[in-house]
């Protein structure tokens, strides 16, 4: 049994290749090759040294490449896509993992991004008992076991985004924040991002078990109809939290019109019943005789006919029952 855990470039072929990352954890005769973030040097590399087709090795390099499978007689090539949080722009996106897999090897290339496929890889690169279970059964089996740990870190986001959707409730209910609208906004660009990674993948990962049955000594229907089943329930998930953001989004639009209308309503009452009082002062404000204005107190006199008609005004409202 041979294991070389890490194979990166010599000191002497650093400075020729500085960005080339390749890394390989091998058991018996069986190796996986780890690239992150893949450039045009991984791609030669990959072409000098395996019989891939340059439009495969052109998709590695694709960060718009749609999740897909391309069967060849030697190989398998996979693009496979899950959601990864960007704390800089603070949204859901798409990582890409491109996978080719062939008799004795299994090549993955990725941003680096993915803690599940990482952590996966370490832990077989330090771990006896790891390589023994993960590559015994061949690169089919190994990459059933990468897809389900990627599916099931999957599953922890849509329960966040759950949580986001029940704060989200309880604010609009109780007391709504100026940024509300803000939030729901970008929790409704999450399940649209989210969505549009899961959906293509439904596809390729059901379809998976059948084009990998060389590849491994396993029977894995059962595995993957397990995994078909997580990533329907990711997706009956993302339903859910889709059809309750889109009621959470139309209630809070109605209590903000209600509060608007409320708002206007309480304005024109207002204005209505004071407006005998701007009537009477724009009429006395003219330069022409008008009655009571030789008294001993036309102030006064003039303000009590005001008030006299303001609360006709708001009589006259409260019998409409308007007020």
């Amino acid at each position: 049994m041979a294991v070389n855990p890490i194979k990166k470039i010599s000191k002497s072929n650093r400075a020729k290749e500085p960005t080339l990352n390749i890394e390989r954890v091998t058991y018996g005769t069986f190796t996986w090759i780890n690239i992150e973030n893949p450039n045009e040097l991984a791609t030669d590399y990959l072409a000098e040294n395996y019989p891939f087709h340059p439009l495969d090795l052109d998709d590695v390099l694709s960060k718009r490449q749609r999740p897909k499978t391309d069967e060849y007689k030697d190989y398998l090539f996979f693009v496979l896509h899950f959601p990864v949080y960007n704390k800089e722009e603070k949204v859901l996106m798409p990582s890409q993992v491109s996978v080719f897999i062939g008799q004795d090897y299994l090549i993955t290339l990725h941003a680096g991004n993915l803690k599940p496929l990482t952590k996966l890889f370490r832990e077989c690169e330090i771990d006896e008992e790891s390589r023994q279970e993960y590559f015994a059964h061949g690169p089919g089996y190994l990459l059933y076991r990468i897809v389900d740990r990627l599916v099931d870190y999957c599953q922890p986001i849509v329960s966040k985004i759950l949580d986001n959707t029940d704060d989200i409730e309880d604010e609009i209910f109780t007391q709504p924040r100026d940024n509300t609208v803000r939030e729901i906004s970008a929790l409704r660009r999450d399940i649209i991002s989210f969505r549009r990674t899961i959906w293509p993948m439904r596809t390729v990962i059901s379809g998976l078990e059948p084009k990998l049955r060389k590849y491994t000594d396993h029977d894995m229907n059962v595995y993957f109809g397990d995994l078909a089943d997580h990533v329907d329930k990711i997706w009956d998930g993302l339903d859910e939290t889709k059809e309750v953001i889109e009621g959470l989004s139309a209630t809070f639009d109605s209590l903000s019109y209600n509060n608007y209308n409320s708002g206007i309503r309480t304005l024109t009452i207002f204005a209505t019943i004071t407006l005998p009082a701007l009537i009477v002062a724009s009429v006395y404000g003219m330069n022409v005789d008008l009655p009571f204005q030789d008294a001993e107190h036309p102030f006064i006199i003039v303000m009590l006919i005001t008030l006299g008609f303001s609360l006709l005004t708001a009589y006259i409202l409260r019998r409409l029952k308007i007020i």
